[in-house]
């Protein structure tokens, strides 16, 4: 019971980052049941099948406070349901002990993306409103898929950053797009792991948890893009899922790093990642001030 708790307040915690970053929900739930030493295929089928339920969620939510783009959903989503359900059937026909690391490493740099991407800066709002090609969509799409299913997580931090640097779209309706086109990808993703492994290793209690957990979250997370510093989180982010990462591959049979090894490791990754943090809100406090209007000035009397 409490580990179906667990995952209940990860999910929770995951779809509150997802909602209001566009990010992260698959690869910080899928590090977890990584952690708790789940087949790759099946955290990534576990993961994915719970998003059905917190996607639609998170798309409904995110429509009704207008943050949904659906031209752009359908552009980008539609190519990201093939490529995720190819990612799936390769994942599934993967042996564990080559899944685990691999997918663990694809999970490490896309953790580190997030953590140096919102360390350098935030978000671009240059060119709003000029149109996005579909020859820029649709490879986007695909590939952000495969990686999505094939790593356990990828559609948000593929998507989100590179519809964010295009300048073309407001960040709040980057992050509803990307979460509303999610809900074609985790059917695709769900739909090609069932084919490939029936239901095998996939924990039907752990599944609701997620899903009641994110589902909770949606609302309250679309309304918070409004208000959260997206920087902030991404940092925060993109930090625990790099911490998380390193320990499952330092002690996969693949490196086997001894103990004071990781303790290293683990020590420089923590002191990197407090940084970074602190870097971030001191630069966003710094942006704040600079785009605040300066007082007028009162003239002295006579």
């Amino acid at each position: 019971m409490r580990q179906l708790i667990l995952l209940g307040l990860v999910g929770l915690a995951a779809q509150l980052v997802d909602g209001g970053l566009g990010m992260a929900y698959g690869v910080t739930t899928t590090t977890l049941l990584l952690v708790l030493g789940t087949n790759p295929a099946a955290a990534s089928a576990t993961v994915h099948l719970a998003e059905i339920g917190t996607t639609l969620a998170s798309g409904v939510s995110h429509w009704k406070f207008g943050n949904v783009d659906w031209r752009v959903v359908l552009r980008v989503g539609v190519p990201g349901a093939v490529g995720a359900f190819a990612g799936a059937t390769v994942l599934s026909n993967l042996e564990t002990d080559v899944a685990r690391p691999l997918t663990s490493t694809i999970l490490l740099v896309l953790g580190v993306y997030l953590l140096v991407r919102f360390t350098r800066s935030g978000v671009r709002t240059e060119r709003l409103g000029q149109p996005l090609r579909k020859r820029f969509l649709a490879p986007l799409g695909l590939f952000a898929g495969f990686l999505d299913a094939s790593g356990g997580g990828g559609w948000g931090p593929v998507g989100t950053p590179a519809l964010l640097a295009s300048g073309r779209m407001e960040p709040r309706k980057v992050v509803g797009s990307i979460d509303a086109s999610e809900f074609l990808v985790a059917i695709a993703a769900s739909g090609g792991f069932l084919l490939a492994l029936g239901s095998q290793g996939i924990n039907p209690s752990w599944v609701l948890a997620l899903l009641v957990g994110g589902v909770i979250a949606a609302p309250v997370a679309a309304y918070l893009v409004r208000i959260v510093p997206a920087r902030i989180l991404g940092v925060a982010v993109g930090g625990l899922i790099v911490l998380t990462n390193s320990r499952t591959l330092l002690t996969s049979d693949m490196v086997g790093a001894g103990e004071l090894t990781r303790t290293v490791v683990y020590s420089v990754l923590v002191a990197v990642w407090v940084g970074a943090v602190t870097y971030a809100v001191t630069a966003h406090q710094k942006e704040r001030r600079a785009a605040a209007p300066e007082p007028e000035r009162v003239a002295p009397p006579g």
